[in-house]
């Protein structure tokens, strides 16, 4: 299925680093170490993983090349554009940038950590190579079931994230619209985590896998969206200030209007929570 979103903001690139290599094989493995074992937080964990947008190897209309092509994160709608993860997160005020890693593995190209500069809260976004969309959409939910758990040292903090994160987030086009997964992995430890699905139509492509994982849906969609990063920030920002579910889909569809101009009303009946 080839979708185009219904309003698509074509903004700027302004991240000046170089893209990093295309060429890596769809999946491979995307950490040198994880384990089923849980890693203890000391601070809330955002894990956000983010399919990069590709033209060539995704069921999308093309987008301009510039900013469609699924091998150079420093110039994808999704990463390093000023709506993309990176680009966006870079220049919110809340959130300082501590660290920026290049090949991370063969498909995941680059991540970044960020911390919050009020609450004791970081995020890691991953930006998958475009091609990778099916490894990316798999390891999402491994994490939503608690799966995957791995050890990230951040100036001096040490983090656990995948399965350890509390709140785990997928941002993207929706593979599973183009693939479906032969099966998923199912809950494997007692502790909370929530998920936000920025995607199209998610909560009708992602429930299954959400309901293995035993996680509990904060924010996905009932219909095609742009899934930048202002809606996940906003989501992100209720979530930290201990907000109801029904006022995190309130601010999640406030930022929504804001920047496609839908309607608050509309915002609100495309981003919704829970079952």
């Amino acid at each position: 299925m080839r979708l185009l979103f219904p309003i698509l903001l074509l903004m700027a690139c302004n991240d000046p680093e170089n893209p990093v290599a295309a060429g890596h094989p769809l999946g491979a493995s995307t950490a040198n170490s994880k384990t089923d074992t849980l890693i203890p937080n000391t601070a809330k964990v955002i894990h956000v993983f983010v399919a990069l947008c590709d033209n060539k190897n995704q069921g999308i209309v093309p987008v301009p090349k510039t900013i469609g092509n699924g091998q150079d994160a420093a110039s994808n709608l999704y990463w390093g554009c000023a709506g993309g993860v990176k680009g966006y997160f870079k220049k919110q005020p809340n959130w300082k940038l501590m660290s920026t890693t290049k090949s991370v593995s063969s498909i995941i190209l680059e991540r970044c950590v960020f911390k919050h500069t009020s609450y004791n809260a970081y995020i890691v976004a991953d930006a998958y190579d475009g091609a990778a969309i099916k490894a990316c959409t798999i390891d999402f939910f491994n994490a939503a079931a608690g799966r995957n758990n791995q050890s990230l040292a951040v100036q001096g903090t040490t983090l656990g994230i995948g399965g350890s994160a509390q709140l785990i987030a997928y941002t993207g086009h929706d593979g599973l619209m183009d693939f479906s997964l032969p099966d998923y992995p199912a809950k494997l430890h007692d502790t909370k985590r929530e998920t936000i699905i920025l995607a199209c139509i998610s909560k009708r492509f992602f429930s299954e896998g959400i309901r293995q994982a035993g996680a509990t849906p904060l924010i996905w969609s009932t219909g095609l969206m742009s899934p930048e990063a202002y809606t996940l920030e906003a989501s992100i920002a209720g979530w930290l200030a201990q907000e109801t579910p029904a006022q995190i889909r309130q601010r999640a569809a406030a930022a929504y209007d804001r920047y496609q101009h839908c309607g608050v009303k509309a915002a609100s009946r495309l981003l919704v929570t829970g079952w």
